[in-house]
C-alpha cells in the first residue's frame, strides 16, 4: 500500500433515513451508531473527523467524543455529497486536502479501508477515489441492491452499475446460477475527493446515466472525470440500512464484546 496521506474524514448523518429512521441513532452495543462510524475514522488516523448532519439530536449524541466535530447542515440537501460540501466550507479545508466520506450507518469500516482510499487518491492523482471487493457468489453479482463496477487497466472506473457487469456472454447464455472463472467486483461506498472537487461535485447538474441508475457517483464520469478504483485491503462488511441489518450489526457487536 502506498504511503498514506493526511487527510480528515466527514460523515454525513441524517435523520430522517427512508428505510430505518432515525438510522444514526440506533442503538449498538449501548451506543448510538454514528459514535461508532465517529471512532472509527479515529482509529484511521484522521486528522480531523467531522460529522455533518441536520438534526440536534445527532450533534448532541456526540457531545463530549473528543475529537470529533459537527457541522450543523440545512435539511433541503439531495444528498450525501451536497451535505459534505457544506461541510467542507464550515470546516474551512484547503482546496487540495484530502476528504474521506465514510458513511454514516459504516459502524464495521475498517481502519486499513478508510486509510486506503486516502491513498489512493493522493498516488492515482484522480479528483476521486473509491474502494471494490471481489463478488463471491452469483446471488450477489445479480443483486439490484449491490452495485458492481469496471475498471481500466490503470484502475480507474469504467463505470457503475446495479446490472451484473461485465455480462459473461457464453457462461451465463448456460447458465446464471454459478459465477464462471472471471472477477466481478463490488463496489463499497467510501469515497476520497479533493476538497476542491468536492465542491465541484455538488455543484453539477444531475446526469442522465445517474437518473437511470439511481448513482450519484456516475455524474463524475458522465462529467469525463476520473474515479481511481483500488481494492479493499481488508473485508469491508455492508452498511446497515434495514431493521434487520441492524440486528445482525448488534448481534455481531455482542459476540466481540
Amino acid at each position: 500500500m502506498n504511503m498514506v496521506p493526511e487527510f480528515v474524514v466527514a460523515i454525513p448523518a441524517r435523520h430522517a433515513s427512508t428505510r430505518l429512521p432515525g438510522k444514526p441513532l440506533a442503538l449498538l452495543a449501548g451506543q448510538p451508531m454514528v459514535v461508532h462510524v465517529a471512532r472509527r475514522a479515529l482509529a484511521a488516523g484522521a486528522r480531523e473527523v467531522w460529522v455533518a448532519t441536520d438534526d440536534r439530536r445527532i450533534a448532541d449524541a456526540l457531545d463530549g467524543l473528543d475529537g470529533i466535530c459537527v457541522a450543523m447542515t440545512r435539511d433541503d440537501h439531495a444528498s450525501g455529497t451536497d451535505r459534505l460540501a457544506e461541510c467542507a466550507r464550515h470546516a474551512g479545508w484547503d482546496e487540495q486536502a484530502i476528504v474521506v466520506n465514510l458513511q454514516g450507518d459504516e459502524p464495521f469500516a475498517p481502519a486499513a479501508g478508510i486509510r486506503a482510499v486516502a491513498a489512493t487518491l493522493a498516488a492515482s492523482g484522480a479528483p476521486m477515489a473509491t474502494l471494490a471487493t471481489p463478488v463471491e457468489d452469483a446471488a450477489t453479482l445479480f443483486d439490484p441492491n449491490v452495485v458492481k463496477l469496471v475498471r481500466n487497466a490503470q484502475g480507474d472506473a469504467l463505470y457503475f452499475s446495479r446490472a451484473p457487469i461485465p455480462w459473461h456472454r457464453d457462461a451465463f447464455a448456460r447458465s446464471t446460477a454459478q459465477l464462471p472463472q472471471a472477477q466481478w467486483l463490488r463496489h463499497i461506498g467510501i469515497y476520497g475527493y479533493r476538497a476542491g472537487f468536492l465542491q465541484q461535485f455538488a455543484a453539477m447538474a444531475p446526469g442522465t446515466l445517474e437518473q437511470i441508475e439511481s448513482l450519484e457517483q456516475l455524474r463524475v464520469l458522465e462529467a469525463g472525470f476520473r474515479i481511481a478504483v483500488a481494492l479493499s485491503p481488508e473485508p469491508f462488511p455492508p452498511g446497515i440500512d434495514t431493521p434487520e441489518d441492524l440486528a445482525r450489526a448488534a448481534a455481531l457487536l455482542e459476540t466481540v464484546r
